[in-house]
């Protein structure tokens, strides 16, 4: 299984009121994951990952109003997709690094996504290792996360339903994340957890440091075998 990348198949998560997800490249180790959030401001498609299929699961929902990148490495495929939507891709102000690197024009967010009703939040912002990464709160207490906890099997140790990105286990992002209170939690990596999203949050900012030796040892044995 390739880490990323392979053949684009476009498989459908995280669906609820409020929007959709996606998975471009299912057969990928990373399960790259991209949202849409349909709100009152339009949809806002978040770190997307392009495929065939992409545009017509956006005009499920209605009219894009922007595209937005929540981390500093997700260039991703914004660009593409904001042009094709002629929509600039929005990136949090203090976001620096990812915009001369974007093919498409740059507008910058403050503490609110445009009138969307979600919340930019900070998550990370830190030189060593260099890490740029907001989150997104928003109606119906749903929280968006794009590199910081992840689903996906690399980032979670024994029963994890939602684990802490290897790198930030051993100082982890309690002071960022662990006030909010979500129904559910949207992931740049994975499928989204929709039941008891809260203690899923807390178990995994609680237990990151107490269960690293058993995350490395999984993605160590992850790697050996491919």
């Amino acid at each position: 299984m390739a880490l990323k990348g392979g053949r684009a198949n476009l498989r459908e998560i995280d669906r609820w009121d409020g929007g959709v997800g996606w998975i471009s490249y299912p057969d990928e180790q990373m399960q790259r994951a991209s949202h849409a959030l349909d709100t009152d401001d339009g949809v806002w498609v978040v770190d997307p990952v392009d495929a065939p299929g992409v545009d017509d699961l956006l005009a499920d929902l209605g009219e894009v109003a922007g595209v937005v990148l929540c981390l500093d490495r997700h260039k991703r495929d914004a660009a593409a997709v904001a042009t094709r939507h002629d929509v600039p891709v929005s990136i949090p102000r203090w976001m620096d690094g990812v915009a001369p690197k974007l093919d498409a024009p740059v507008e910058r967010v403050g503490n609110e996504l445009g009138n969307s009703g979600y919340e930019v939040h900070r998550v990370r912002d830190a030189s060593f290792p260099p890490w740029q990464e907001a989150a997104l709160y928003g109606p119906d207490d749903t929280l968006l996360v794009a590199e910081a906890v992840g689903s996906v099997s690399f980032f979670c140790a024994g029963d994890e339903r939602l684990g802490v990105h290897p790198m930030l286990r051993p100082i982890p992002p309690r002071d960022a994340l662990g006030d909010f209170t979500p129904e559910r939690i949207l992931v740049g990596h994975g499928e989204g957890v929709f039941e008891d999203a809260t203690p899923a949050l807390h178990d995994a900012l609680d237990g990151a440091r107490r269960r690293l030796p058993a995350a490395y040892a999984k993605m160590a044995r992850g790697m050996l075998l491919g």
